[in-house]
């Protein structure tokens, strides 16, 4: 906690929660001295926060009676957006966040209204991660919510649905959970319509309703495994096989091991893979340090060669110039 305004905020949070804290009593918390401690409180009142020193055996310093900061006000969709970004930093490995993510999760929840509380809560508890996320189609926050709710729950849903095809139905399913993989929404669960376990991309789903029916999980079932799984099986069109040249220890630290498989090789490590569009699969080999091979499809040495164009014309651009196009 070394930034000066990352303790003025501390300070603050002190404040709110206890009354007539002594300055030294301030000043080991914030671990700083007591001089310190009073610039800081001068910081506040500019501000307005109207912050109040006593002197004496049972003085301190304490926030103005009857005063309360204001309330963390927030849409459903900012609410969404803080607390996916702070699961996202917790799950995905970013180590040092993990703290201030559980930190700033607890006083937000704090000061939610219910309506937002017990929706955000369910997300947090069924949302689950694959490595590799790129951008894509987000899907309504409702739809999102109500989803994830259910599968908490474990309550059927009814979905009205518009596949690929742009053939609209309306079913039922029990959610058994909630993935984003690869810059999309899924929810994986048993469509009562096909009598069989099925994976809904969920910026497809219109609205969702809820049902009297309850349902149980099959034990152990794991949603991650089997979206990966059902997608390496022929869902994303095309099929990918490279030979890169480097350690196996070296690579699998860089791909996302939920989206690629590695073998290790004579010549170098074979990574198969499958992808629904190739220039992201270009951009992925173009960002490894070693040398690699394409042995299939054809088509991704088009689309490394329309990258490498592309970043040929960014390298000999002059500054001041804008792109065409």
């Amino acid at each position: 906690m070394s930034h000066p305004l990352t303790r003025v905020l501390t300070l603050l949070e002190l404040l709110q929660s206890n009354a007539g804290l002594t300055g030294t009593e301030l000043a080991g918390r914030l671990g700083t001295d007591v001089r310190t401690v009073r610039r800081y409180t001068a910081h506040l009142r500019e501000l307005g926060i109207p912050v109040e020193a006593e002197r004496g055996r049972y003085g301190g310093y304490r926030l103005a009676r009857g005063y309360r900061m204001p309330p963390l006000v927030l849409t459903n969709d900012e609410a969404l957006a803080v607390v996916l970004g702070l699961l996202a930093a917790e799950r995905l490995g970013m180590g040092t966040a993990a703290p201030a993510s559980a930190g700033a999760l607890a006083k937000i929840e704090r000061v939610l209204p219910d309506s937002l509380r017990e929706p955000l809560a369910a997300m947090r508890e069924t949302l689950s991660f694959t490595a590799g996320a790129v951008t894509g189609q987000a899907p309504g926050t409702g739809v999102l919510l109500a989803l994830a709710q259910a599968s908490r729950a474990r309550t059927t849903v009814g979905i009205h649905h518009r596949s690929s095809r742009d053939e609209d139905t309306e079913r039922d399913i029990d959610p058994y959970g909630v993935v984003f993989h690869t810059g999309r929404w899924y929810v994986v669960g048993h469509d009562h319509l096909r009598e069989g376990l099925r994976t809904f991309r969920i910026d497809r789903i219109a609205s969702v309703t809820s049902r009297a029916g309850r349902f149980t999980a099959p034990d152990g079932f794991d949603p991650v495994a089997h979206l990966t799984a059902n997608l390496a099986k022929g869902l994303y069109r095309w099929q990918v096989e490279v030979t890169i040249h480097g350690p196996l220890g070296g690579i699998a630290r860089r791909l996302p091991g939920s989206a690629v498989t590695l073998t290790a090789r004579p010549t170098g490590v074979l990574m198969r893979a499958r992808a629904e569009h190739l220039d992201g699969m270009a951009h992925l080999l173009a960002s490894l340090e070693w040398p690699f091979t394409i042995h299939r499809p054809d088509e991704l040495r088009q689309a490394l060669g329309e990258l490498a164009a592309r970043l040929a014309r960014a390298a000999q651009r002059p500054p001041g110039e804008t792109p065409a196009g």
